[in-house]
């Protein structure tokens, strides 16, 4: 049977734990390299992580008084119900202040095995894009006002017809949204000179 996977640094940092912390992570720590043959270890945050096919699986950590230890965000739901009434308090075991506070070795065994299983189906599932598409606005017809100030500027013309029909939009609606005319006038006059200069209908605040 192979060596465990061992982080030397996790070593020093047992080695330093409070006298009643370091049988309770030494515990834990052998109950995660028997379950799981081939996890590793390493040092984040200043706490000992378990890294399974080399991503964050589960941490542990000694405070003054307990010690903690719990699943990162993948293993969830799985190694919740297996863990018991303590799950509710600090970490997945909550305040483990002794061995007397951890599961039996086959309920230990047993947590981490489904953790891990979650963790592995939850990385291996089809991945949603990250932003659902949005919908593809459609094109506005140009008002003619607008047209005949285009076409008398075509600098302006062609920027406007490279824009993305959204930007075209976005000035379309800006202007016909004017309740009175000399807004609307004013609005196409202002709209020319920001599209001569290539910039979009909200263009003042892009860059807040």
């Amino acid at each position: 049977m192979s060596q465990p996977d061992t982080d030397p640094r996790v070593d020093a940092y047992i080695a330093q734990a409070a006298p009643f912390a370091r049988p309770v992570l030494e515990q834990l720590r052998a109950a995660m390299h028997q379950a799981l043959p081939g996890l590793s270890e390493a040092i984040k945050w200043r706490h000992p992580f378990f890294l399974l096919d080399g991503r964050v699986f589960a941490h542990m950590a000694a405070f003054k008084e307990h010690c903690s230890f719990g699943f990162w965000r993948e293993a969830g739901a799985a190694a919740e119900g297996a863990a018991g009434d303590r799950e509710q308090a600090m970490g997945q075991f909550g305040r483990l202040q002794s061995i007397a506070d951890l599961p039996s070795a086959a309920a230990l065994r047993r947590t981490i095995q489904a953790a891990a299983k979650e963790a592995r189906a939850k990385e291996t599932a089809p991945r949603e894009s990250a932003a659902a598409a949005r919908p593809r606005r459609e094109a506005l017809p140009v008002p003619d006002d607008f047209a005949a100030a285009l076409k008398a500027k075509p600098a302006a013309a062609r920027v406007f017809d490279a824009f993305a029909p959204g930007k075209q939009r976005d000035y379309i609606e800006w202007i016909v949204e004017a309740k009175r005319a000399e807004t609307r006038a004013r609005r196409i006059a202002e709209a020319i000179g920001w599209i001569a200069e290539g910039k979009s209908r909200n263009w003042k605040y892009e860059k807040c």
